[in-house]
């Protein structure tokens, strides 16, 4: 094949990146974190299917599509589920951990895990403005219970919780319980992002 052609089909593909001067370097797509905000304008990941670290990246789940707003925003006349805050808080802390909730094997804590893929805006007081909201749904304000709903909705495939289950009480009462000793620092993903080693 032509020198030329089979440059322009490996650059084309994301396995060839061309420097200034010219010079070909073999590499895959440029590693990008998952757990960081994405930008308005960008519904797909154009690295996704060649980051060879995504796979491991537990934080990586497709997140193409806009939400419908009425799965993950409170209806009206809501009313909570309402319980002893110990115990939500116990039960919510057994739900953390339980892949049964979604329909792809993730967990809360998968991605949670020792606060990791919190963002620095989860020490702020709900309801508050969360990237990933704004960015699925363009909701600029959101409140703890409606953002388990959408983490329900997006990362773990799933259909929203019922919003007077005691499942829902206990996990946004354990979430809440995790907010009082969170504190922000850098970037919560990065010890968890097996790619974030190979930035350029």
């Amino acid at each position: 094949m032509n020198p030329t052609l089979l440059a322009r089909a490996l650059v084309s593909s994301g396995m060839l990146t061309l420097s200034l001067g010219g010079a070909a370097l073999a590499a895959p797509c440029r590693p990008a974190n998952p757990c960081s905000p994405r930008p308005a304008t960008s519904h797909t990941n154009p690295c996704a299917a060649k980051n060879p670290c995504a796979a491991k990246n537990p934080c990586a789940a497709a997140m193409a599509d806009r939400v419908d707003t009425g799965l993950v925003l409170r209806p009206k006349h809501y009313r909570p589920y309402r319980g002893k805050q110990s115990d939500l808080v116990a039960y919510g802390k057994r739900l953390f951990g339980d892949t049964a909730l979604s329909s792809n094997d993730l967990s809360c804590n998968i991605c949670h895990q020792g606060n990791g893929a919190f963002q620095h805006t989860f020490a702020q007081p709900y309801p508050h403005y969360v990237q990933m909201t704004h960015d699925r749904a363009a909701v600029k304000a959101v409140h703890l219970d409606e953002m388990v709903q959408f983490c329900m909705v997006v990362p773990m495939a799933a259909k929203p919780l019922a919003w007077d289950s005691k499942e829902l009480a206990a996990l946004t009462a354990y979430t809440a319980s995790l907010q009082k000793g969170f504190r922000a620092s850098g970037n919560p993903c990065a010890a968890k992002n097996p790619c974030a080693a190979q930035r350029h």
